[in-house]
């Protein structure tokens, strides 16, 4: 059962299905659209990355049509009706044109889906594509969610996604030159730091590897130097040290020689959010990896990226926890 409505398709190249077909086995960046200040952003960014990797960017619309559940056969969406349709072109239109505006030489596809927005931004994304999304968060204490969309994508999609935050309207950067990635001893870890190097190398930018340690109870360092115990600091730096330097030899000895990257380290004693936040200051995007589960239990993602996600200013570049596990 095909649960996609598809809207119009709109390129700024002739070609037949053939070449239609070849579009769609390439990768793509993928961005949602709302109509909102924070999915203009969104927009405004995914086509800049667009054309930076010379790929064709899609413009995905939701509806959220509910399922009607049919004693005689399985589950269906409402159509739309032709007021929601003509709303739905209109928000596709727009964007489309803010493409056309900011980058116009990029090639453009828009899609309305019958699904709600977290679950057509998942089915129209693939491992190899770049799924882009604004965001809603508040940026308080209070405000514990960064916005369903971005929360659930994030957690669940089958690719890097990216956040990307907004002053009136406008991404707060468009460019990838500067980058600030999270590290530990994790698996994701590893994973979001071979994506960070793998951004780094395709823009020639800069990357600063961020890992911190907390201590985890009270201690009087006088008195435990006095005894003859080595002082914790001492301990939590050298085993950073180690760790950051074992991930880094792993990661560019895979990639040999050629990558020619400028890569900066901060160890430091603070909660991870705070360092990664403090180091990217002046940075482009940060990265980090997701322990989210991906299920309906699991759809919040780790402490770290919710954390950056909800308080970063710059793009948040996050790897769910099973996008490319087949890479």
């Amino acid at each position: 059962m095909n649960l996609f409505y598809l809207g119009k398709m709109v390129t700024n190249v002739e070609g037949g299905d053939q070449m239609a077909a070849k579009q769609e086995r390439q990768s793509k960046v993928v961005v949602g659209a709302d109509g909102s200040e924070q999915s203009k952003a969104a927009v405004e960014w995914a086509a800049a990355e667009a054309v930076r990797r010379g790929v064709p960017l899609r413009i995905v619309h939701g509806l959220g049509m509910p399922l009607i559940v049919s004693a005689y056969g399985g589950p269906e969406r409402f159509q739309p009706t032709s007021e929601i349709s003509e709303q739905a072109d209109g928000v596709l239109v727009a964007a489309k044109e803010l493409v056309e505006k900011v980058q116009p030489s990029v090639t453009v596809e828009t899609v309305t889906a019958l699904e709600e927005a977290p679950l057509a931004l998942i089915r129209q994304s693939h491992p190899h594509d770049l799924l882009v999304v604004g965001s809603r968060g508040l940026g308080s204490v209070a405000s514990l969610f960064v916005g369903s969309v971005s929360i659930r994508v994030a957690a669940q999609a089958p690719c890097p996604v990216v956040v990307v935050p907004s002053e009136n309207g406008e991404p707060t950067t468009t460019k990838l030159g500067s980058l600030v990635v999270g590290v530990d001893d994790s698996k994701n870890a590893r994973r979001a730091l071979n994506l960070a190097v793998d951004l780094a190398s395709e823009t020639g930018g800069e990357l600063t590897v961020v890992n911190s340690w907390e201590v985890p109870f009270p201690y009087d360092p006088v008195a435990m130097t006095a005894a003859g115990y080595q002082p914790q600091d001492d301990i939590f730096e050298k085993n950073s040290e180690a760790l950051v330097t074992e991930l880094l030899d792993e990661v560019m000895e895979d990639r040999g020689e050629d990558t020619d990257i400028e890569v900066s380290i901060v160890r430091a004693q603070a909660n991870p959010v705070d360092a990664l936040l403090g180091a990217a200051v002046e940075a482009d995007a940060i990265v980090v990896g997701s322990r989210g589960r991906g299920s309906v239990r699991g759809l919040l993602l780790g402490s770290v990226s919710q954390g950056v996600l909800h308080r970063s200013r710059v793009p948040v570049v996050v790897l769910p926890k099973h996008a490319e596990e087949d890479d």
